[in-house]
């Protein structure tokens, strides 16, 4: 019995014996992890923000007519360069039968009170020649008579007004001819001839002849999301990318936020403007779609690390590296991280540019095997 057991516990340690050895071979026959190392470099760090929107005037003119009526002509399109008082539009009144009446019977009833003035006035005048009465009163006679004759001028221009937009007299300032209230250029015409428009009153806006804009005077519209309005600050520097005009970028500044954001799809949306500063020469059409770049923060010539080198430690959250003193030899260095863009963070102490840093968790392309 005894000798049974003697025997089992030897087959037994030499069965752990001849595991162990192949063990251990095996772990020689592994090929050691070897690890690739990256040096800081110095480079320009910019932390920034998107913001999607697109480029509109500044100030954009609406031409609206004071007057309803139909497009008779119009004298631009487009595209063009307008001054100051340049026609645009000449409109035909159609004019209301009710105002019509009412200014005919304003002729009549003035006609009527010219008519006994005049008699008054001839009366008076005989009187004054025989000596009958005073000067004074005579010429009391005479403005009475002449203010009657103004009313009925008065009363035929109105009726002229109301019938054709215009009397004679009023040239440039005639109802019917719309004229450009600012230098620019015109953005767009969305009226033809033959079209009824409607005057601009403290009930209706009216009817848009024509839009005007100062082309060289362009700012950007656009929104960002409330996760992002919190780290704006107005007079940022924001770096514009037109869609349709490539390899450009334009400077501007943001001098404008929201004080309040409206629901779009589900997420809360602030309104942003910001003015293009350096249009030189280029033309940008209104409306055109654009991104911009809002820059938060700057950091210039700095010594920088890709993010994904950088470990923490786990109890501290202390940032640190592990730097390679000999081959595959490393020791752990605790940095200082400063400004970061997603990509590379800045280094402010720790390593140098001539230290190796460890690779420590290094991206395999999912085809390397292959």
């Amino acid at each position: 019995m005894k000798k049974s057991v003697t025997i089992l516990i030897l087959i037994l340690i030499v069965v752990t014996f001849v595991g162990a050895l192949y063990y251990l071979y095996q772990k020689n026959a592994e090929d050691p992890t070897v690890y690739d190392t990256e040096t800081a470099q110095t480079t320009t760090i910019v932390k920034k923000t998107v913001a999607t929107g697109s480029i509109v005037p500044r100030d954009e003119v609406l031409i609206k007519p004071n007057i309803s009526g139909i497009i008779e002509e119009i004298y631009i399109e487009p595209g063009q360069l307008v001054e100051t008082g340049d026609l645009i539009a000449r409109l035909r009144i159609v004019p209301n039968v009710s105002n019509l009446a009412n200014t005919r019977n304003q002729i009549n009833t003035a006609q009527i009170a010219l008519d006994n003035q005049k008699k008054n006035y001839d009366r008076q005048k005989a009187l004054f020649e025989k000596g009958v009465i005073s000067a004074n009163e005579f010429d009391q006679a005479e403005v009475a008579f002449r203010q009657a004759e103004q009313n009925l001028i008065a009363a035929k221009q109105t009726f002229d007004i109301v019938k054709t937009g215009t009397t004679s007299g009023l040239g440039s300032d005639a109802n019917t001819d719309i004229r450009a209230t600012v230098p620019g250029m015109i953005l767009e015409v969305p009226v033809k001839v033959g079209n009824q428009v409607i005057e601009s009153n403290n009930f209706n806006e009216g009817t848009t002849i024509a839009a005007i804009a100062d082309v060289k005077k362009m700012i950007f519209e656009g929104k960002v999301d409330e996760s992002e309005v919190g780290k704006l600050t107005e007079e940022l520097p924001l770096e514009i990318t037109v869609g349709a005009i490539d390899s450009k970028v334009f400077d501007a500044v943001l001098d404008y936020i929201a004080p309040k954001g409206n629901a779009e799809n589900g997420a809360i949306q602030f309104e942003i403007k910001g003015t293009i500063k350096n249009l030189d020469s280029t033309f940008i059409r209104a409306g055109l779609s654009a991104n911009a770049s809002i820059i938060l923060d700057k950091a210039e010539d700095v010594l920088a690390l890709k993010e994904g080198l950088i470990q923490y430690d786990s109890k501290t959250q202390q940032a640190f590296v592990e730097v390679e003193t000999a081959s595959q030899n490393f020791e752990r260095r605790e940095v200082e991280l400063g400004l970061s863009d997603g990509i590379f963070v800045e280094i402010k102490s720790g390593i140098s540019k001539e230290d190796k840093v460890k690779i420590w968790n290094p991206i395999v392309s999912p085809f390397a095997n292959r």
